[in-house]
């Protein structure tokens, strides 16, 4: 099949894409990689395509008061290989290779994937984990949302009509953080069975923050606070199971229920095992 007839405009300024956008049926083109095949399908059929390929605004990576703030544009690939990552923002540098495939990456874009809220996208994901910041625009005004109520169901996000993510703001990890990231797929670059994020943070002999996050076992990102069981000095196995027990995730074609549980158990004891263990991340 192929795509409804559309309007394509491709804007050189953020303002007239946000101008653009006021359109109830226009739709903002990132990196394409989601968007282009559901068109393709008529799952989505908008009217105005909106390339956002050519705005500058929206590029560029930056180190700012204890965070790197990437703009919406920027593609993964680019993240990937930003010098210094895996110190910076481990977690980030341990998702990306599980994003697609590289040549997914080399189109796909940061804020495209994020705001496309699929349920087993490992940015958002991590975004949530880490409590990263959504900066969003629109004509009238500037904001930031929290990562972890940026997704509010499958495909669906906390943007308001007219609003465009244009940047995201990650919280550099300290010389005290740790962390671990984990996904099952069928094969590699496929949509994740159950994939798992942690974030832990010692401090003066405890654990002072722990977040175990997960994808793929709900129509959200679902993140849990440990910190308080692991100080308690509760076995990571122990952990794992209350975290998997309090997931009801749905079960298709790919995986059962019970399987999609299994897995969270097991990938949530791992990665909690490599934090607790593992080296620095900062």
């Amino acid at each position: 099949m192929k795509a409804a007839p559309f309007r394509y405009e491709r804007p050189l300024e953020l303002v007239s894409a946000l101008t653009l956008v006021r359109d109830p049926e226009a739709k903002a083109l990132a990196g394409g990689q989601s968007l282009v095949p559901v068109m393709a399908m008529r799952l989505a059929r908008p009217q105005v395509l909106v390339d956002l390929a050519r705005i500058g605004e929206l590029e560029g990576i930056e180190r700012r008061d204890g965070e790197l703030v990437t703009g919406a544009m920027v593609r993964q690939r680019t993240l990937e290989r930003f010098a210094g990552l895996e110190h910076e923002l481990p977690l980030v540098a341990a998702a990306l290779p599980y994003v697609g495939h590289r040549e997914v990456r080399n189109r796909g874009t940061v804020g495209g994937s994020i705001a496309h809220a699929d349920p087993s996208a490992e940015l958002a994901l991590v975004a949530a984990t880490l409590r990263a910041r959504i900066e969003a625009r629109s004509l009238e005004r500037g904001r930031e949302i929290s990562a972890a109520e940026f997704v509010r169901g499958p495909f669906q996000t906390a943007l308001e009509p007219g609003e465009l993510v244009t940047a995201v703001r990650w919280p550099t990890a300290g010389p005290e953080d740790r962390f671990a990231f984990a996904e099952v797929a069928r094969r590699h670059g496929d949509f994740a069975l159950c994939g798992v994020a942690v974030h832990l943070r010692r401090g003066q002999g405890r654990v002072a923050l722990a977040r175990v996050g997960l994808l793929g076992v709900a129509a959200v990102p679902v993140v849990h606070e440990v910190a308080e069981q692991l100080d308690g000095a509760a076995d990571p196995a122990a952990v794992a199971a209350d975290v998997a027990g309090q997931l009801e995730p749905a079960g298709d074609m790919h995986a059962s229920a019970g399987y999609r549980r299994r897995l969270a158990r097991v990938l949530v004891e791992r990665c909690l095992r490599q934090a607790l263990g593992g080296p620095s991340g900062g």
